[in-house]
């Protein structure tokens, strides 16, 4: 039958039970560091001293007066500041303020006094044990600190607390007048360098006035004012434009005038030019022509009146062509006068035009001088102005700026140690510290611990698991809770051989300690129980122990066989069960190291696998000593036994793989030393079958093996089997 071939199950995450189950294994460390830790924290808390604790409140704000002072406008509250609170709780554990209320309570004579002190206490010392004593706190989203003391002494801690919150005020206060009454000693310092400045700027702007010749009628004005030459000038440039228009006009009449047919010209001429005389003259003429019109009519053109008429007419007409005349050239005139007229007012604009200038130039320095003296006295009125402000002001009240909300008031409850919460704290602290000291040793232990470790790290089946602390089932008998154990070993080792022809094992471990010679005891014990013809070979030349445990002598043994000092029958003892025989170690000589590995060895695993059904063969470690290796490649099977959480993972992988490279046939793993009361995933290996067999098979003889059909139980212990 093929050996059973487990496959490597794949990683799977932790389950509850995983944690659950370290906890079960490691709960003498848990329980340990958690009754250290709560011990430590209880007997602490006992001896501490008692701390009394006193706290006053305060409000803070800005440096602001109670009243808005002259000219300030009272500003709306500001938008809460985190930073200004914190520069406010350095400054109220700062040296000037600490120092100050060891200053006034006296603390360093009374501080000496009360610690018994051989000299007086360092101004040092006493400020870092005040400033250990403070504790600050900020009420959330206000601007009120909590001032609290702590102390052995509740009156104590309440007048420190008090006391700082006195001393932090005034300190504020203090702060503030002395800020303001600098900024007044500067503000009158830069009126007096101010006042220099004018009363030197005044005498150069006097200077400048007189030099120019400037008639400065307006104090205000920072120009030239308007003196006689603009005026001037203004005034010419009024007549020069005028002048110009009532010459081109008149220029444009008489030429018009000039243009008209004479005969028509009596007619226009009234109305562009108008004239009294020339006016009458038409108006006698009119009624001189139309009286010669109608006497003609009358009385014919010789008749006298007709005459006198018509001269009368002619006289008038030549008047008229007279005064036409003379009006034209009035016109003319006009025109010429007007553009000397013009003439003569541009020189006059020209001349005042520079004159002006003259005077705006000469007047430039003195205006500039006057403008920056004006600047002088606004800026020395500013000044004088802050200066008084300043002067109301640092006599305003400011207790606004810290107001002492609640005072400190003697506690009769001590606040420090808190028992309760600190053996609570112990409590917590000692479960979560001794349970993160077990995942923590759990996590660096990397020994064996599931089957799952052992088929996922050898690759290997798991033939049988053994619990702690076994006894030896020849002493306890058939019906031992540990026998079954060993049958379920016995069943899947025979379950596993590809051919019944093997029958020699040697049983290999990776260090020592591991529990192979038990294994091999007990194992050879259960074959034997089970009718089969047994020998145990202790092949364990440098530490055996098989003789002990079946109290025979080991004088005679395997190595005065394989020296040829005895013969096989003479080594071989009995024990006290019929079917199980021993060969045990015998003395080795310090010159037989290697007799292992003889060919007399191989003799005598041939001559046994003849003699016995099943031969067990006991071996020294297998890390460090060649004899298990040699063993291993010389009989048909071998089993490795591991112990639980002994030896690290990668020591039992070395062990195997000496194993198959001397060719040897490991057939399977023995899981040995399993704690059945800690981990209950191993309980069913062997609980349950106990349980089993305690109840139903009570009264029932010894199990037997069937082989052939036969009860090898009842096999007769002289019975040997025949050699090939």
């Amino acid at each position: 039958m093929d050996p059973i071939k487990t496959a490597a199950p794949p990683e799977n995450r932790l389950h509850f039970l995983d944690y659950w189950r370290i906890i079960r294994i490691r709960k003498t460390v848990i329980l340990s560091v958690f009754i250290l830790v709560v011990l430590t924290a209880t007997v602490v808390t006992m001896i501490l001293p008692e701390s009394f604790s006193s706290m006053t409140r305060i409000k803070v704000d800005r440096d602001v007066s109670d009243i808005p002072g002259v000219g300030a406008i009272q500003q709306a509250p500001g938008v809460y500041d985190p930073y200004f609170i914190q520069t406010e709780f350095e400054i109220i554990q700062s040296q000037v303020i600490l120092d100050k209320v060891i200053e006034n309570l006296d603390l360093i004579r009374l501080w000496t006094k009360k610690f018994n002190a051989e000299a007086p206490l360092k101004l040092t010392e006493v400020r870092g044990t005040l400033k250990r004593l403070i504790e600050l706190r900020p009420t959330r989203n206000t601007s009120l600190i909590e001032i609290r003391v702590y102390s052995d002494n509740k009156d104590e801690a309440a007048l420190i607390a008090n006391e700082i919150a006195k001393t932090y005020k005034l300190h504020r206060e203090n702060q503030r007048k002395a800020l303001t009454e600098s900024g007044i000693e500067t503000f009158k310092k830069e009126m007096k360098l101010q006042d220099a400045e004018v009363e030197k700027l005044e005498k150069e702007v006097d200077t400048l006035r007189s030099k120019a010749g400037v008639v400065d009628t307006d104090p205000q004005s920072m120009g030239p004012s308007q003196t006689l030459e603009p005026q001037s000038v203004m005034h010419y440039n009024s007549e020069k434009i005028q002048a110009e228009m009532k010459a081109i006009e008149k220029e444009k009449t008489v030429s018009q005038l000039a243009s008209i047919p004479r005969d028509q010209l009596r007619n226009v001429i009234p109305t562009a030019a108008p004239d009294s005389q020339l006016s009458e003259l038409l108006q006698s003429y009119m009624t001189a022509d139309t009286r010669l019109v109608s006497l003609r009519s009358d009385y014919g053109d010789d008749h006298p009146e007709v005459k006198r008429a018509r001269a009368l007419v002619k006289d008038l007409d030549a008047k008229i062509e007279a005064r036409v005349g003379g009006i034209m050239l009035g016109l003319s005139n006009q025109v010429g006068a007007l553009k000397a007229v013009v003439e003569g007012a541009e020189a006059q604009l020209t001349a005042a035009r520079s004159n002006d200038q003259r005077v705006a130039k000469e007047s430039r320095d003195y205006y500039r001088a006057k403008a920056e003296l004006d600047r002088l006295r606004k800026f020395k009125d500013v000044l004088s102005l802050r200066t008084l402000q300043e002067k109301i002001d640092v006599n305003l009240p400011k207790t606004t700026m810290v107001t002492i909300v609640d005072p400190a008031e003697p506690i009769a409850k001590p606040v420090r140690p808190n028992r309760p919460l600190n053996i609570a704290l112990g409590v917590i602290i000692g479960l979560v510290v001794g349970v993160g000291l077990a995942f923590f040793i759990e996590y660096l232990d990397t020994s064996v611990k599931t089957i799952d470790d052992v088929e996922r790290m050898l690759q290997a089946p798991v033939l049988g698991v053994i619990p702690q602390n076994v006894g030896y089932l020849m002493e306890e008998g058939a019906e031992s809770p540990h026998a079954e154990a060993y049958r379920v070993l016995r069943t899947n080792l025979l379950f596993s051989r590809k051919d019944d022809k093997l029958n020699t094992i040697a049983v290999v471990s990776a260090g020592a300690g591991e529990g192979k010679s038990t294994t091999v005891y007990n194992l050879a014990t259960v074959f034997a129980q089970s009718g089969q013809r047994v020998i145990i070979v202790d092949s364990d030349l440098r530490r055996p122990t098989l003789h002990k445990l079946l109290k025979v002598t080991n004088n005679l043994g395997l190595t005065n066989y394989l020296l040829k000092q005895n013969t096989l029958e003479e080594v071989v003892q009995t024990t006290g069960h019929g079917n199980l025989d021993l060969l045990a170690s015998g003395k080795l000589p310090s010159s037989s190291l290697g007799i292992l590995s003889s060919a007399q060895m191989k003799d005598l695993i041939s001559e046994l696998k003849q003699r016995y059904d099943f031969v067990f063969f006991d071996s020294p470690p297998i890390m460090g000593v060649s004899d298990a290796s040699i063993l291993a490649s010389e009989v048909d099977m071998t089993l490795q036994v591991i112990q639980y959480r002994r030896y690290p993972q990668p020591m039992n992988i070395r062990a195997k793989q000496l194993i198959e490279k001397v060719g040897g046939n490991l057939m399977g793993i023995v899981l040995n030393n399993i704690n059945m009361s800690q981990d209950e995933s191993y309980y069913y290996y062997s609980g349950y079958y106990h349980d089993y067999y305690a109840k139903s098979d009570a009264a029932e003889p010894l199990p037997t093996t069937e082989k052939n059909g036969k009860a090898e139980g009842t096999k007769p212990r002289g019975d040997i089997k025949p050699k090939f």
